[in-house]
């Protein structure tokens, strides 16, 4: 479990370090700030790791995250074995079997926190994660090519170690491209 902590530590300073060197404005800083210093303390939980067949482009995600990222890849990926990644609940079609999400620190991550949810969503190649919405806001690292939406606005593609902002209760989506995977961290603020 020691090491476990360790790697859950250096993966969430890589982390805090490339969302607050690329933060654009405001309302990402203030939510890194609420969400990093969270991650004091966090100890490493038991955890089953499970990998559904999409798993199989994890490789390639993280690969092209260490062109960019090289710090977060790195410790994502000296985690990544040990992540239980699992599909959304009812989900559907194509996507049902082209996406997974991981949560890294949370209630049921590899590290325990109630207030912060820290996680990776991977989608298959020319596969959309359809529009959806939750109460936290959400700050997500881009690892890979894919593009974002919310509301009805047009899709843009922030680019590797780009960053997405959606505020509390906004409809979002995002979409690999259909040549490469979409691997993306997202951190969401729960609170006190």
């Amino acid at each position: 479990m020691a090491a476990t902590t360790l790697a859950l530590h250096r993966f969430g300073d890589a982390l805090a370090a490339a969302v607050t060197a690329g933060a654009p404005g405001p309302a990402i800083r203030e939510a890194a700030g609420r969400i990093f210093p969270a991650l004091d303390g966090v100890e490493a939980a038991v955890s089953e790791a499970l990998r559904p067949p999409v798993c199989r482009h994890l490789d390639e995600g993280i690969a092209t995250a260490r062109t960019v990222l090289p710090d977060v890849a790195a410790t994502f990926a000296a985690l990544a074995p040990l992540l239980a990644w699992r599909t959304v609940p009812n989900a559907t079609g194509a996507f049902a079997a082209g996406h997974a999400n991981a949560q890294v620190i949370g209630p049921v991550g590899l590290g325990h926190s109630e207030r912060v949810r820290i996680g990776a969503s991977l989608v298959a190649p020319g596969i959309t994660y359809p529009d959806h919405r939750h109460p936290p806001e959400e700050v997500y690292l881009v690892l890979s090519p894919g593009e974002w939406r919310q509301n009805a606005s047009p899709w843009h593609a922030p680019g590797i170690g780009g960053l997405v902002y959606n505020p509390p209760d906004i409809v979002h989506a995002m979409r690999a491209a259909p040549e490469a995977p979409l691997l993306a961290i997202w951190c969401l603020w729960i609170g006190p």
